[in-house]
């Protein structure tokens, strides 16, 4: 059996090559306070109600204003509901090609529609592409019932996610965003569910999609336009959803890439969808110069020389299975750590055996992550045995 240790013994970790990364300088960010303008105010003068920008890859918040006051949050609910069935499919408890059957309670449903019929069949992924694309409050039912049995019991689902999320400020009562009392968020606990659902990169491909025809099995095909017109207008930009209601006012949760580098902003409460598509904009485009992306490792350096005597002339080298680059603030000095952790093997490793990983942090936080081979056959013997955390040993055995 494998089992994972750690090697930080000066005898193991101690000789670095030339060729690997150790440490590159960067510094932390200075956050925005909330409200406030940066110096640069023309760029970050938002008037919207509530915003939050940030840089997903570290959660660091780049901008904020009223981020933690509670609105409605309209169709940016579907986010929660997107995630769950993303979660859903790629944990194989469902497929994307599972058929749905469209309920009268789905059909009926008022506000944004992809004009589903009651007995309809649609797989998973048309309803999502009708949940991100068209904002579809029939498609969003129809997922929840066929996840959660019915839209009440979905609803559930949703707010046992919203805790897990540790999103303190939000109480949902449906999965479409229709106005209903108590529906409440915050543009921070909007930006940690978006945040999340970033990691099901599949979803991009439907909320970044301007337009959509769906025709299989319907007389009339369905034209899907995209609520999120940034997917058309601002370059880079691939999701994610919009909202509005008349409580709620113009919403947003949209993300963007440029250059190797993501944005993620939330906009709550504008007056109009031009000042929400503005706002959204400006502060991505704000955060696009705060941020960079460096190449931290390149596939197959040398990351780490472990020794296995005490002359040195005995070792391996852990290699880097796959290139990393990090998001970094702009021109700042400090510097990413790292520590490799292996797994123990007691047959002894061959050349190009995967034997752990190395794992780089940013403010003593996980940024990154490479999967580490070996260079060379490693015999089985005493070495490995021994290959245990935090256990500093000199071994004598034979490569």
């Amino acid at each position: 059996m494998i089992k994972k240790c750690k090697l930080i013994s000066s005898t193991l970790c101690a000789v670095m090559m030339s060729t690997m990364f150790f440490s590159i300088p960067i510094s932390a960010e200075v956050l925005e306070p909330a409200g406030k303008k940066s110096e640069n105010s023309s760029s970050t003068d938002v008037d919207a109600k509530s915003a939050l920008l940030i840089e997903p890859s570290t959660g660091k918040i780049v901008y904020e204003k009223n981020p933690h006051e509670k609105f409605a949050p309209a169709s940016v609910t579907k986010i929660m509901t997107m995630l769950i069935t993303m979660e859903n499919v790629d944990s194989g408890k469902i497929k994307l090609t599972d058929k749905i059957t469209v309920s009268e309670n789905a059909k009926k449903m008022g506000g944004s529609s992809m004009i589903l019929d009651t007995g309809e069949i649609r797989t998973v992924e048309e309803l999502l592409k009708g949940i991100a694309i068209a904002s579809g409050n029939d498609a969003a039912v129809a997922m929840a019932e066929y996840l959660g049995g019915s839209e009440e019991n979905f609803v559930k689902i949703m707010n046992e996610e919203a805790q897990r999320l540790e999103m303190k400020d939000t109480s949902f009562r449906n999965c479409t965003g229709l106005s209903a009392e108590g529906h409440l968020t915050t543009a921070y606990d909007i930006a940690l569910m978006s945040k999340e659902l970033l990691k099901h990169s599949q979803i991009l491909k439907y909320s970044g999609t301007y337009m959509e025809t769906i025709s299989e099995g319907r007389k009339s095909p369905i034209e899907l336009v995209n609520h999120n017109k940034l997917v058309r207008f601002y370059k880079g930009c691939d999701g994610l959803k919009t909202g509005f209601t008349e409580e709620a006012k113009y919403c947003i949760s949209a993300t963007a890439t440029k250059d190797g580098v993501r944005m993620l902003v939330v906009i709550m409460g504008a007056p109009t969808y031009k000042v929400r598509n503005r706002d959204a904009s400006m502060l991505m485009t704000y955060g696009f110069s705060k941020f960079e992306s460096k190449k931290i490792v390149q596939k197959d350096s040398n990351i780490e020389k472990v020794n296995l005597n005490k002359k040195g002339d005995k070792f391996f080298l852990a290699k880097a299975k796959e290139d990393l680059s990090l998001v970094v603030p702009r021109g700042n000095n400090g510097k990413i750590d790292h520590k490799c952790i292996y797994n123990k093997n007691d047959k002894g490793f061959k050349k190009g055996d995967e034997i752990g990983y190395c794992e780089f942090y940013q403010d003593n936080k996980v940024c990154g992550k490479v999967k580490l081979y070996c260079d060379r056959d490693v015999k089985k013997g005493g070495i490995l045995e021994h290959f245990k955390y935090n256990f500093g040993r000199v071994f004598d055995n034979a490569i």
